[in-house]
């Protein structure tokens, strides 16, 4: 292992996001290299095209929120210009292919969205968080993509593979409950729903639409003994690694090889 000082472990036990909760779950020492250590590693391509469609999708959110009217050439500009902005990315395929299959994955959800073009959004890509203490658990934090009228929670993902509803609703239930729990802490309602939008990045892009119904206590309870196993974890310094198939795609293979 390098030389890196180890930077303190008080606020990673003060708050908690499903993200960080997801990555401690997935593998311990990649939660370490990643937010205890601190390694920055080049961004991958497919966060590249996830943030760059993310961000044109923020802006037809945020136009509809303003009442608007969709107009694709503004789309296009938001694209171009999220694309330029983004730097150090390590291209494992050529740029200017990828570049085109991330626009014509907008282009097909602008088509085969559910969303109507004149629906004004409850909110739009809001911070929000939940005083867990009660439960002896950290600050929950995230932000919701998007909150459709009558409190439908909406997460937009992009993916290279059609996902398969009953997983995609099983692999993304830590995200969605978590949203679930900021939504009824600071609405004081409950959510009718939750839709996860895959943009599906194939030779023949399509959209998946994947609809849940309101967080059961059930699943509550769930995250909550989660996240309580995650806080116990980091208390204890518990950063142990959790081999499988999934890292020969880790960035972190090389000091994951060196640790002991």
């Amino acid at each position: 292992m390098n030389a890196v000082t180890p930077a303190p472990t008080e606020e990673l036990l003060t708050t908690i996001s499903a993200s960080r909760l997801n990555l401690w779950l997935q593998c311990r020492l990649k939660f370490f290299f990643r937010y205890v250590l601190k390694l920055e590693k080049p961004k991958t391509a497919a966060l590249h095209v996830g943030t760059t469609v993310h961000s044109v999708l923020q802006a037809w959110n945020m136009a509809r929120w303003r009442k608007e009217p969709f107009q694709i050439a503004t789309m296009r500009q938001v694209f171009e210009a999220a694309w330029k902005e983004q730097a150090g990315v390590d291209w494992d395929d050529d740029e200017a292919k990828q570049q085109q299959q991330a626009w014509q994955m907008l282009e097909t959800f602008f088509t085969e969205t559910p969303i109507r073009s004149n629906e004004q959004p409850e909110a739009v890509e809001v911070p929000v968080e939940a005083d867990l203490s009660k439960h002896g658990l950290p600050v929950l934090r995230g932000v919701l993509d998007l909150v459709r009228a009558g409190g439908r929670i909406v997460d937009f993902k992009t993916t290279g593979k059609t996902p398969d509803a009953n997983s995609a609703a099983h692999q993304h239930e830590i995200q969605t409950s978590s949203y679930s729990v900021l939504y009824r802490d600071a609405t004081g309602r409950k959510e009718s729903g939750v839709e996860l939008h895959h943009l599906v990045k194939l030779k023949q892009p399509k959209l998946v639409v994947t609809s849940a119904p309101p967080m059961t206590e059930q699943q509550q309870k769930r995250l909550f003994k989660q996240i309580e196993s995650y806080a116990n974890g980091v208390q204890r310094g518990d950063f142990v690694p959790s081999p499988c198939f999934t890292c020969a795609g880790c960035e972190f293979i090389n000091e994951c090889r060196k640790w002991s």
